[in-house]
């Protein structure tokens, strides 16, 4: 009987659980009510986010996607147009939270694998005219969940700040697993803090934290951020139990995300030239996305799961393994032989 040890859970890096230090750290917190500004755990952990990027204020939320929802709502009016990526998670995976929250209407462009250019976006910003929306926002995402954990060049980013500029725009990272391309460019998280208006992260994902983003943006920007995060129900009380988990995250945790990201490439080399294996995403940090071949994504992670391994699916023809905290080395023999037998 399988248990979970020994079941190689590559579904997401949403699945770890709290290690017993960081369980320890939480239990040990001090806390108060959030509500009213005095829970000192919560405070440290925004304190602590915002000198990281160099940004002035942060605001603790229970999720990435009311971060980002959050960071739409202030930054634009109803009517507005945010320009995206097409695999967008503030598009495709937030529940139409766009339209719904914020009365916006987004332009889905295609980028390489996610990421768009300052060219792509000069292009697509409408003319002042009443038939068109008023492009407001541009919205980025790194690392790309769609793009296969793709990251962004600096370089790039900085000229679609300067596009932004020159046309009055804001602009909005998702960087739900923004510390796993930090982890692997080996970049001051203190100078992305400069080019964005909003930025969100989240510790739930390859930190390991069991709940719980920030988003950072001015103080101004924040204090608005706070009436909005109220209205969405996600003012909480003691969150400082929550809060010191991600801390615990941040100042632990970060460090060993290269090693998810080798063992992904390992997982992306055992697939390659496998049965069912059309291609394989490059894989550039914790997310193997691969294209299947005479098979459905249902029908393969089916053989996979009877045998210990879960993914997911990812559309009609590819499915997705990400690695995290809890997957092992074990796990990684497990997977890579379980390719093989299939």
């Amino acid at each position: 009987m399988m248990t979970k040890s020994t079941i190689a859970d590559l579904r997401s890096d949403t699945i770890t659980r709290p290690t017993p230090a960081m369980l320890e750290a939480m239990m040990s917190a001090e806390v108060g009510d959030d509500v009213l500004g005095d829970d000192p755990s919560v405070n440290e952990l925004q304190e602590k986010v915002a000198e990281l990027f160099g940004m002035e204020a942060a605001l603790f939320c229970p999720s990435g996607t009311m971060a980002n929802q959050i960071a739409l709502r202030i930054s634009t009016n109803p009517q507005d147009e945010v320009i995206c990526d097409k695999h967008s998670h503030i598009y495709l995976y937030e529940g139409g939270g766009m339209a719904y929250n914020s009365m916006l209407s987004p332009k889905l462009l295609t980028g390489d694998r996610g990421r768009l250019t300052a060219e792509q976006i000069k292009e697509n910003i409408n003319a002042d005219d009443i038939h068109f929306p008023r492009t407001r926002l541009v919205g980025l995402e790194n690392t790309m969940n769609k793009g296969g954990g793709s990251i962004y060049d600096i370089g790039e980013i900085r000229k679609i700040r300067a596009v932004c500029d020159a046309h009055g725009l804001l602009l909005h990272m998702d960087g739900a697993r923004f510390f796993n391309a930090l982890a692997e460019t080996g970049e001051d998280p203190a100078d992305y803090g400069g080019l964005f208006d909003t930025l969100s992260v989240c510790f739930s994902k390859g930190l390991g934290a069991p709940v719980g983003s920030v988003l950072l943006a001015s103080k101004s920007m924040i204090k608005q951020a706070t009436r909005v995060r109220k209205a969405l129900g996600g003012a909480m009380r003691q969150a400082g139990y929550l809060a010191a988990a991600c801390t615990y995250a941040v100042d632990q945790h970060r460090a060993r995300l290269t090693e998810d990201h080798q063992r992904a490439r390992e997982i992306g080399k055992g697939l390659e030239g496998q049965p069912y294996i059309g291609q394989v995403i490059p894989v550039t940090t914790n997310i193997v996305i691969a294209e299947l071949d005479g098979i459905s994504p249902e029908e393969y992670l089916k053989k996979l799961n009877e045998k210990g391994v879960l993914g997911v699916s990812f559309g009609k023809k590819a499915v997705r393994f990400v690695t995290h905290l809890d997957f092992t080395d074990d796990h990684l023999e497990q997977t890579l032989s379980t390719f093989k037998s299939l």
